[in-house]
C-alpha cells in the first residue's frame, strides 16, 4: 500500500508544480521514513557518492559543452541556410533541408532546445513568407530539433547505458539505425506531401535560387558542413571503433568545437564564459534529478514496489510482447506529463528487471525506450519542444497551429517504434556488425 501511496503521492506533487527533483526527493525520504524510519537511509550515502563519482558522468558535461559552443558560435545559422538552398529547389524541399539539419544538430549538438529555438528563429519566419502552411512548419521544425535525442552522442544513451548496465559505444552504434530511420519517414512524409498538396510547402523562388550560384553554394558547404561533420565522424567514429572510451571522445568533441569555432573567427572569451556557465547549469540540473531518484529508488525497492511491479505484469494477459507493449504504452503516456530524464529513472528501473528476467535483448529494448521518448517532447500539453517553438515563434503562429503540426510526426515515431519492435535488426545490425 505505501509503494502505491508513494507513486500517487509523487504524480500529486507533479501535478502541482513541484519541481521534478524535489517531488523524488519528498516522495522518496517521506514514504521511506513512514515505512522504516531512519534506518533505511543509512545506506544512502554510499550510494551517492557511488553516482556522483562514476567516470562515465564525465561525458555529460563534455557532450553539453560541444554542443552549446557549437550553438553559441552561431555556425548553425550559416549551415541551416546552406542546407536550405541546397534543399529548397523542390516542393518540400526547404522542409526536408529542416530534417537535415536536425539530423546534423543532433550528431553535433544533441541539444532540443537549442536546435528547436535555432530553427524557429531563422527558419519560421522565412518558411510563413515562402506560402508554407503554419502547421507542417512548425511541425517540422519541432520533430527535426528532437532527432538530437536519438541521433548519437545522445545524452538519454548515456543515462540508459547506466541505468541498463550497458556499453555506451553499443547503444551509440545501435542508436544509428533508429535514428536515421526516423530521419528517412520524416523527409519522405515531407516529399509526398509536397507532391500532393503543392500549396503547402511550395519551393523556392527562381530569384532566391538565382542569388546563389552553383560555385559558390558548394564552396559555403565544404566551409559549413564539412568541419562539423568531421567533428562527428572523429568522436562517434572512435567511440563506436573502440578507439577511445566516451568521455575521451566527448574531450576531443569539446576541443574539436573550440577549433571549429576559432577557426570561423567567432571565438570570444565571452563565448567561452556563455558556454561554460550554460554547461554548467544543465550538468547540474541532470545530476540533482539524478541523485534525487537514488533516493526514490532506494525508498520504493525498501517498500517492496519492485515485487509490485512483477505482481502487475503476471496479471498481463499476451506474454512478453504484450508486457512490452505495456511498458511501451506507459512511456507513452507518461511523455505526456514529464521530461526524459524523469521516465528514464521512473519507469526503466521498475520494468527492466522484470523483462530482462524473461530474456530480451537490452540494447533492442534500450532502442525501443529511445525511440518512445522521442514523442515525449511533442505530446501536449508539456511537450518541451512545442514550448520551445512558441516562444520564439511570430505572434501569428499560435499554440493550436503547433499542436496540430506535431500530430502527423507523431504518428511517425509511432510506426517507427513498430518497425523497430517487429524488425529488430534495425537497431542491431551495427553493433554486431563491428562487433560490440
Amino acid at each position: 500500500m505505501l509503494s502505491l501511496l508513494m507513486l500517487a503521492g509523487f504524480f500529486l506533487l507533479l501535478m502541482l508544480g513541484v519541481p521534478v527533483a524535489l517531488s523524488l526527493a519528498a516522495v522518496g525520504f517521506g514514504f521511506g521514513w513512514l515505512g522504516f524510519g531512519s534506518g533505511l537511509f543509512n545506506l544512502l550515502p554510499a550510494r551517492l557518492y557511488g553516482v556522483a563519482a562514476g567516470y562515465q558522468w564525465m561525458a555529460i558535461p563534455l557532450f553539453v559543452f560541444m554542443g552549446v559552443m557549437l550553438e553559441k558560435s552561431r555556425l548553425a545559422d550559416d549551415l541551416l541556410d546552406v542546407m536550405g538552398h541546397l534543399a529548397g529547389r523542390v516542393r518540400g524541399g526547404m522542409g526536408v533541408g529542416i530534417v537535415l539539419f536536425g539530423v546534423l544538430m543532433g550528431a553535433t549538438t544533441g541539444i532540443v532546445g537549442a536546435t528547436i529555438v535555432t530553427l524557429g528563429l531563422l527558419t519560421l519566419p522565412t518558411l510563413l513568407k515562402r506560402g508554407y502552411n503554419k502547421s507542417i512548419a512548425c511541425g517540422t521544425i519541432c520533430a527535426s530539433g528532437t532527432l538530437g535525442q536519438i541521433i548519437p552522442p545522445s545524452l538519454i544513451l548515456i543515462l540508459l547505458s547506466d541505468i541498463m548496465q550497458l556499453s555506451v559505444g553499443t547503444l551509440f552504434a545501435a542508436a544509428v539505425g533508429p535514428g536515421l530511420l526516423l530521419a528517412a519517414m520524416y523527409i519522405i512524409f515531407l516529399l509526398v506531401l509536397g507532391m500532393l498538396k503543392p500549396e503547402l510547402m511550395p519551393p523556392l523562388s527562381q530569384d532566391e535560387r538565382d542569388a546563389v550560384s552553383r560555385r559558390q553554394l558548394w564552396l559555403r558547404c565544404l566551409k559549413v558542413v564539412v568541419p562539423p561533420i568531421l567533428l562527428v565522424v572523429a568522436v562517434l567514429g572512435s567511440i563506436v571503433g573502440g578507439v577511445a572510451a566516451p568521455t575521451e571522445a566527448a574531450s576531443m568533441g569539446a576541443v574539436g568545437a573550440i577549433l571549429i569555432t576559432a577557426g570561423a573567427g567567432r571565438f570570444k572569451w565571452q563565448v567561452l564564459k556563455d558556454v561554460a556557465l550554460e554547461t554548467a547549469k544543465i550538468t547540474a540540473v541532470m545530476m540533482f534529478i539524478l541523485l534525487m531518484a537514488q533516493v526514490f529508488a532506494l525508498a520504493f525497492r525498501g517498500l517492496q514496489g519492485e515485487e509490485l511491479i512483477v505482481k502487475m505484469f503476471e496479471w498481463l494477459p499476451g506474454g512478453l510482447n504484450s508486457d512490452i507493449w505495456f511498458m511501451m504504452a506507459l512511456i507513452f503516456v507518461l511523455g505526456f506529463f514529464l521530461e526524459w530524464i524523469e521516465i528514464s529513472y521512473i519507469a526503466v528501473p521498475l520494468f527492466l528487471p522484470v523483462l530482462i528476467s524473461q530474456g530480451v535483448d537490452p540494447v533492442w529494448l534500450a532502442m525501443l525506450i529511445t525511440v518512445n521518448l522521442q514523442s515525449s517532447f511533442l505530446t501536449p500539453p508539456f511537450g518541451w519542444a512545442l514550448f520551445y517553438l512558441k516562444g520564439v515563434a511570430p505572434p501569428e503562429v499560435g499554440i493550436k497551429d503547433i499542436y496540430k503540426g506535431v500530430a502527423p510526426f507523431i504518428v511517425l515515431q509511432g510506426c517507427a517504434l513498430a518497425l523497430v519492435f517487429f524488425y529488430p535488426q534495425i537497431a542491431l545490425w551495427l553493433p554486431k556488425a563491428i562487433g560490440w
